[in-house]
């Protein structure tokens, strides 16, 4: 599993002080479950950010992120940040804390049926 070590180490610190954080393997890296929903993934050169629907535009107007897109689809809500882009503390906060604060009001993902 090809992800960036640094760049997930960063986020474990970031949310250490929460008490819902669960690591799993998921889209060739590592997703972070918040309260079992999914809040931040980590891979090769990118982090992505689960975010309000509603800001998607207004923060992709900032730069520094894209869409994510799978399989061709874009997903409203979800953005790439790459690893470049997150040089500062401030920078990278910021992107952890829209995550977080969407994260409130996310639903959760479906389970699986075993």
């Amino acid at each position: 599993m090809a992800y960036s070590e640094q760049l997930a180490t960063r986020i474990r610190q970031a949310l250490a002080h929460l008490p819902d954080v669960e690591e799993k393997k998921m889209f060739g890296g590592i997703a972070f479950m918040v309260n079992d929903k999914m809040c931040l993934t980590v891979s090769k050169n990118k982090m992505m950010c689960r975010i309000d629907p509603e800001i998607h535009d207004t923060v992709l107007e900032k730069g520094g992120c894209e869409t994510v897109i799978m399989k061709g689809r874009e997903y409203r809500g979800y953005v790439d940040v790459g690893e470049d882009s997150l040089g500062t503390e401030a920078v990278f906060n910021y992107w952890v804390n829209l995550a977080l604060d969407f994260n409130k009001r996310a639903k959760p993902s479906r389970k699986r049926k075993k």
